[in-house]
């Protein structure tokens, strides 16, 4: 590790794009220490990092292009987590705005389809299935976890480690490598989301 990197720390990638309060209230709850991310050089003081997100993936790409930061973050070996659109920022290709991401993860994000008697968002509480995987330990089996979402990951079980099924099966959670994301918000998921959220930190 860096000398310059802090123990179990988390960085927040501060785009524009993310509901920031929300997330670190939860960390503050936790007494996990954090800091907003602006620059490469704040990237490297951190052990794990956190792309928040809500909102449009093709205008939160664009911000994060802005920031310079997209090769830094490609390029990171320690553990990194996307939440909700910054999962959805993990992928290659998103429908919404027809719009290239970050290609760390070669699968896409898809719009629900309303022809399956779904209701767009899909919003609220819902089970979900998870692998036996490090960031779901002390989780209760089928927890449920809070999700505000049009768009999907598709279902891959290459990188699949949670699923839920609205309409049809989709991601609920990924990994590849070092590279974690969850379409729900863990920070407003009661106890379930926290215990994911010390997972995460404990990495």
């Amino acid at each position: 590790m860096d000398n310059n990197t802090k123990n179990n720390s988390i960085g927040i990638i501060n785009y524009g794009a993310g509901n920031i309060f929300s997330l670190t209230a939860a960390l503050d709850r936790l007494q996990i220490p954090y800091e907003m991310v602006n620059t490469e050089s704040d990237l490297k003081k951190h052990s794990h990092i956190i792309i928040p997100g809500v909102g449009h993936a093709g205008a939160a790409m664009q911000k994060l292009q802005q920031t310079g930061l997209v090769q830094a973050i490609k390029a990171l070996t320690k553990p990194v987590l996307g939440i909700c659109v910054g999962m959805q920022l993990l992928t290659a290709h998103s429908e919404e705005g027809d719009a290239d991401l970050l290609h760390i993860v070669p699968i896409k994000t898809r719009l629900f389809d309303k022809t399956l008697g779904i209701k767009v968002p899909h919003m609220g509480w819902n089970n979900v299935n998870f692998t036996n995987n490090p960031l779901f330990n002390h989780v209760k089996p089928h927890a449920q976890f809070y999700f505000v979402h049009s768009y999907f990951i598709e279902y891959n079980p290459i990188f699949d480690i949670a699923s839920v099924t609205y309409g049809n099966r989709f991601s609920a959670a990924i990994q590849k490598d070092n590279f974690f994301g969850v379409q729900f918000h863990p920070e407003k998921s009661g106890e379930a989301g926290e215990q994911l959220l010390k997972n995460f930190s404990m990495m």
